[in-house]
């Protein structure tokens, strides 16, 4: 039992930050919110036949999806059930790397979980067999490595959209987009398109998303935090600007978080 976590090598090192395996005993809690990532991530259920994941509201209804998903980008955090993580692979994509590898406008994958054979027809319960007849976790990864390598369908997202990714990634962060597509070469409405369609949201969006991520990645290393310094540092107007923007991206206040976070700061307990 463990996780872990295999970082790919050429050409996939392009498209996927990595991947991962966890098995591991279920959780104390039912519910744990997960917060958004910029990037779409593949999910193999190895324990259930399903994966599922709740509304975020007083209903709290169950959506239920196949084993294996292929979802996200996301702007709003998810709520999934610990029952079924306990025996679980993934693939954590870089931004516009769903989009490479299945050749989909990433737009379709916003807030949805797509059923991997819907994409890749019976290859994907194939290898879901193929994982659960492999015992030794190492090996899991090396074959779900393989399987991604032999389904690329492009090496590249189109030059101009990773020259932006990487500007917007490298800091200082670049928080006007108009100097950017002017860098590009593209007009402002071929840009829009290019990046909607291969990274799944507006490049606005994107940046905002981005900014969260890095106020979410300070504040978890800190044993406190000055909420109205990292507003300032992050480029918000105030701390109630902070707020409104944390709420909408994670779904709980900055103070609700801190109180929350466990070892995985991009999981939040619930009940």
């Amino acid at each position: 039992m463990g996780f872990l976590q295999h970082l790919p090598g050429p050409p996939l090192d392009k498209l996927i930050a990595k991947v991962w395996d966890w098995d591991m005993p279920p959780a104390a809690h039912h519910l744990e919110r997960v917060l958004p990532q910029p990037g779409a991530q593949l999910i193999i259920n190895l324990h259930e036949d399903e994966t599922r994941v709740y509304t975020d509201d007083a209903q709290r209804r169950c959506i239920r999806s196949s084993a294996c998903v292929l979802g996200g980008p996301t702007l709003r955090s998810e709520i999934i059930d610990t029952a079924e993580q306990i025996r679980v692979m993934g693939v954590v994509f870089r931004p516009g790397g769903a989009h490479a590898l299945t050749g989909e406008d990433a737009t379709m994958l916003i807030g949805r979980d797509i059923d991997l054979g819907d994409l890749f027809g019976r290859a994907a319960p194939l290898l879901r067999e193929q994982l659960l007849e492999t015992p030794e976790p190492r090996e899991r990864l090396r074959l779900l490595t393989g399987w991604l390598v032999q389904r690329m369908r492009s090496t590249a997202l189109h030059p101009a959209i990773a020259y932006a990714l990487g500007r917007l990634a490298d800091p200082p962060q670049v928080r006007r987009i108009a100097p950017l597509v002017r860098e590009t070469g593209l007009s402002e409405r071929r840009f829009g398109t290019l990046f909607q369609r291969q990274v799944g949201m507006r490049p606005k969006h994107y940046t905002r998303l981005l900014r969260f991520r890095a106020v979410v990645d300070h504040a978890a290393a800190q044993p406190t935090v000055s909420w109205c310094q990292v507003a300032a540092d992050g480029g918000y107007a105030d701390q109630a600007h902070l707020t409104h923007e944390f709420r909408q991206f994670a779904g709980v206040t900055p103070s609700a978080f801190m109180a929350a976070r466990g070892p995985y700061s991009n999981h939040l307990p619930l009940d």
